[in-house]
């Protein structure tokens, strides 16, 4: 299967398990997930679900080191989120984000995070998601809504 998605041309991930496709998906890290100091930790393809682990590191944060920016905080979810649309889309397709709207619920400092991503609806070029990132105290950080386009291969 050829991808639209260009991290994927060469690989054809959707025929994988989730677990071989979540070892994949670490190896070949992309660059903005390795700035975010991110990893795949779940995969559910069936119902479109991602989780992710992410280091928060000073660098990120404002107020003396103590609150992660919120732009950082919006790509890691933004990140979670995509996967689990790629990951419900067998890897095949391209998931540009139309709209995205995110709501910062508290500050998070340095220290690991968890972002989780969910298909909402599947539809034929359409897609809607939601997110959440949570820290290490299981505190809701981050609550995010997506609208995404999917952009499926050519016959």
């Amino acid at each position: 299967m050829n991808s639209t998605h260009p991290d994927f041309a060469s690989v054809d991930i959707g025929a994988l398990s989730d677990a071989e496709a979540l070892k994949i998906l670490n190896a070949r890290t992309t660059e903005p997930v390795k700035i975010l100091n991110g990893e795949v930790i779940e995969l559910d393809s069936k119902r479109g679900f991602c989780r992710f682990r992410f280091e928060i590191v000073p660098a990120f944060c404002h107020s003396q080191g103590r609150v992660c920016q919120g732009g950082f905080l919006t790509g890691m979810v933004d990140t979670a989120m995509a996967h689990a649309a790629m990951a419900k889309g067998s890897f095949a397709n391209a998931v540009p984000t139309l709209e995205l709207k995110i709501s910062f619920l508290e500050a998070a400092g340095p220290g690991f995070v968890t972002a989780e991503g969910r298909v909402v609806r599947w539809g034929g070029s359409v897609g809607f998601l939601d997110g959440d990132i949570r820290d290490e105290k299981g505190r809701l950080v981050v609550h995010a809504t997506s609208t995404i386009k999917i952009v499926r291969p050519r016959k």
